[in-house]
């Protein structure tokens, strides 16, 4: 394995509670993994060396919530919105029948495609899930082809009943056949526990049949108003309840007082014209809290981690530091790989070589110079990406 050694880094943010934040400091990375983390005086040789002149590191994204096997296009129903016509969940109808229609080729481009434009932003874990099918066949597909690409794939057979399907019989379908067709090829399950969407009960069995087939759970909830998918999250144990826009009090004190994730989808909230989720409220009730960008191409059309940092930090009154922790340490704590050896989200040795070279002295700089492009350098398990 051959090592490379960064140096020169101004400001380095590793996520490691012992390690802290350093300036005037350096890593090396050998084959896939962080070996070395320190002052750059002492760093060890290595087989090559990347001087980044002063620049800020941070671990690479962790984008723990997105949706990127589709077909098809939906400016019209996003110019319409603009226009004041409200977002519903019935808009993912129109992916469906698209996605469907769709070659394995032409959704395999439309995935690489996206996980592409996205490591070259600095994300390097990435999450994503099917959804798009709703049948036995087109589920199987999705999850097999989110498989061969990103690092998590979800199952999420259970994201709008198809029309002209009786729920009950769809949810039969969801949570038996369709969940045995793509076990193999998934380690999540979610649900869209959401008016117009799964009620508390619908999303209760699939999540149940899910976790009895070993598979880890994931609930979208709280979305387009209060709702029951928060607090099925936590009662279930599951690893993230993701959108979290409308929550009152026992919302937040059912998060702060579990394992459970609130990851927190700005984008889309923006996209949609709702609310943007109480960030402050979470994290100072002790709640732990992701960032992702929830790439899908009907409400949250973007790959930008950035952009979700740069707005949690000027409109939902994160910290920079909380809003840089939340998009890495956060999603990989939302996809519990936050520790052990291989982890993401942090710098540390025994992690994977995840790294983020920003052209600016200071991670501060997202949000000081927000829109401007800033990544300058990314390493993906060791292998340089840009």
């Amino acid at each position: 394995m051959t090592s490379t050694v960064i140096t020169g880094i101004g400001e380095l943010i590793t996520n490691d509670a012992e390690l802290g934040e350093l300036t005037d400091a350096a890593l090396v990375c050998e084959g896939d993994r962080v070996t070395w983390v320190g002052p750059a005086a002492r760093a060890p040789a290595a087989d090559s060396a990347v001087d980044v002149a002063g620049r800020a590191v941070l671990p690479g994204w962790v984008d723990s919530h997105t949706h990127l096997v589709f077909a098809g296009d939906r400016t019209a129903e996003f110019a319409a919105r603009m226009s004041g016509e409200p977002y519903s969940a019935g808009g993912i109808a129109v992916t469906v029948e698209a996605t469907r229609a769709a070659s394995d080729d032409e959704l395999a481009a439309t995935l690489r495609r996206h996980a592409a434009e996205a490591a070259a932003q600095g994300t390097t874990c990435l999450e994503t899930k099917t959804g798009y099918g709703l049948t036995v066949e087109d589920e199987l597909r999705a999850a097999r082809l989110a498989a061969a690409e990103v690092d998590e794939v979800t199952f999420l057979g259970a994201h709008l009943v198809p029309p002209g399907q009786d729920a009950d019989e769809y949810v039969r379908l969801v949570s038996g056949e369709m969940l045995d067709a793509v076990a193999g090829h998934v380690r999540w399950c979610d649900v869209f526990c959401e008016r117009g969407a799964f009620d508390a009960e619908q999303s209760k069995r699939v999540l149940a049949a899910a976790r009895d087939r070993g598979l880890g759970l994931r609930v979208h909830g709280n979305q387009l108003g209060p709702g029951p998918g928060v607090q099925l999250a936590v009662e279930l144990g599951a690893a993230s309840a993701d959108h979290c826009t409308h929550l009152d009090q026992s919302d937040v004190d059912a998060l702060a007082g579990s394992e459970t994730v609130a990851t927190l989808l700005p984008a889309c909230d923006l996209s949609t014209r709702q609310p943007l989720p109480p960030a402050r409220e979470l994290l100072d009730a002790g709640a732990a809290v992701a960032l992702a960008s929830n790439c899908n191409p009907g409400s949250s059309y973007t790959t930008s981690m950035a952009f979700c940092v740069t707005t949690a930090v000027l409109q939902m009154r994160m910290t920079v530091r909380e809003a840089v922790r939340a998009a890495t340490w956060g999603g990989a704590r939302a996809l519990r790989r936050e520790s052990g050896d291989g982890a993401v989200g942090v710098l540390r040795p025994g992690a994977r070589a995840d790294v983020h070279v920003l052209d600016a002295p200071s991670a501060t700089w997202l949000a000081y110079r927000p829109g401007v492009p800033l990544t300058h350098a990314v390493w993906r398990a060791g292998r340089r990406l840009r």
